[in-house]
């Protein structure tokens, strides 16, 4: 399909995202039941693990004996033992989901919910809702108008009991009597609740590329953070530091026919950006006292979950499977829960950390989800009520925290 256009944006990007329509990976089999339209970014920058056939198929990662089946869309599979303060959302069969232990309820359930976050209180859960519908739009140039098939997003908002449904913005977009619509991704609440960083080519999607842009929900405003790109690739995973000083986002880049993500800093105040990591990372997470970063590695064997220091230095790998991805930090700064994969089916998993010897350790990881089946492009959000964090311990060169010192700068 080619899309309407009034500036241009190259051949092959009919939405300004990027070469996501020529370097579709054949991993885009990795994620069933999940649109492409909301993956294909991920899956070109690595953000979603390979699948490297054996010959044998199904979901068993060793190609032995029966492979798995996913649960039903209607059922998250969890361990009896499973134990974790708070309660972590995400997206599986089109719904948002929230999980607290072993306690699993839907919030949503009309099959079109993803990329659900925490607010900053813990009182929504912002998320993406896609409406499909058709409208006609003058079509590449030509002037003369088309019928499309459109996907509709909207920002929305929702109680964490399911209750007080809210829509804050919609992505439908009127031309004279043509109608289109332009991209919603990855809502991310700023720290002080006010307004929601949005990956959007919104409110003019003929006149912008799918980048960082704040949605001020007071006032209903979509303004952009005006972020440098490469070429017109955009940018996607923000992610705040809890004290609203540093943003860190991806610049989505290009290495050959590779894709090549890096993590950059962005400082509100002095509206400054610059290179926290080299090519190669993407969905970051800060750590709750800001000091360290949670991101996905990735590489040409696939994607793992590490830390960084202040500086964007890696200084462990959290998982070595190559099938583990979009992290997200605990609230109480001793665990990271984050998506992983086995055959064709995302679950989620929790590794617990440990910093009594002043350097971060993994002591364990353990599923959270069994077969489930979640929506690989919908990272996890974590909250903790502040009555139930934990008191900070004091480990060597870092009093009053639970992490070790860092080898650079005190924060990111």
């Amino acid at each position: 399909m080619t899309a309407p256009s009034s500036r241009p944006r190259g051949t092959r990007d009919p939405y300004g995202i990027g070469p996501v329509t020529t370097f579709v990976w054949p991993a885009i089999a990795v994620v069933v039941l999940v649109a492409i339209a909301y993956i294909t970014v991920g899956l070109w920058n690595f953000q979603l693990p390979f699948v490297r056939s054996g010959g044998n198929g199904g979901n068993n990662p060793n190609g032995q004996g029966t492979a798995a089946t996913p649960a039903p869309s209607n059922v998250v599979v969890v361990e009896p033992d499973v134990s974790f303060p708070g309660s972590i959302v995400y997206s599986k069969g089109g719904n948002i989901w929230i999980q607290a232990g072993i306690s699993v309820r839907q919030l949503t359930d009309g099959g079109s919910d993803t990329m659900p976050a925490f607010s900053p209180d813990g009182q929504w859960v912002y998320f993406i809702r896609v409406t499909e519908g058709r409208g006609k739009f003058p079509s590449g140039g030509t002037g003369q108008r088309t019928w499309y098939d459109l996907e509709t997003p909207a920002l929305m908002r929702v109680k964490p009991d399911g209750s007080g449904t809210q829509r804050l913005l919609n992505g439908r977009y009127l031309q004279s009597n043509s109608t289109w619509f332009f991209w919603m991704r990855q809502p991310t609440p700023t720290p002080d609740g006010k307004a929601v960083v949005l990956v959007t080519d919104g409110p003019s999607p003929l006149q912008s590329d799918v980048v960082l842009k704040r949605f001020t929900i007071a006032t209903k405003q979509l303004t952009t953070l005006n972020l440098s790109e490469s070429g017109d690739l955009g940018q996607q995973d923000p992610a705040w530091r809890q004290d609203g000083k540093v943003l860190l986002y991806v610049r989505n880049g290009r290495e050959g026919s590779l894709g090549a993500p890096q993590i950059f800093r962005y400082d509100p105040t002095a509206k400054r950006t610059s290179p926290f990591t080299g090519p190669g990372y993407l969905a970051p997470a800060f750590s709750p006292d800001g000091r360290w970063v949670a991101a996905t590695k990735s590489d040409a064997f696939g994607t793992d979950v590490v830390i960084l220091d202040g500086q964007g230095k890696e200084v462990l790998r959290v998982s070595d499977d190559h099938h583990s991805f979009s992290p997200v930090w605990s609230p109480a700064g001793n665990a990271i829960a984050f998506l992983h994969l086995v055959g064709k089916i995302v679950d989620l998993q929790m590794a617990t950390l440990d910093a009594s010897t002043g350097h971060w350790t993994v002591t364990k990881t353990i599923d959270l989800t069994k077969v489930s089946d979640l929506d690989g492009a919908s990272r996890p959000s974590w909250f903790i009520p502040a009555s139930e964090l934990p008191a900070p311990s004091t480990v060597p060169g870092s009093a009053g925290s639970a992490a070790p010192a860092s080898s650079g700068s005190a924060a990111p």
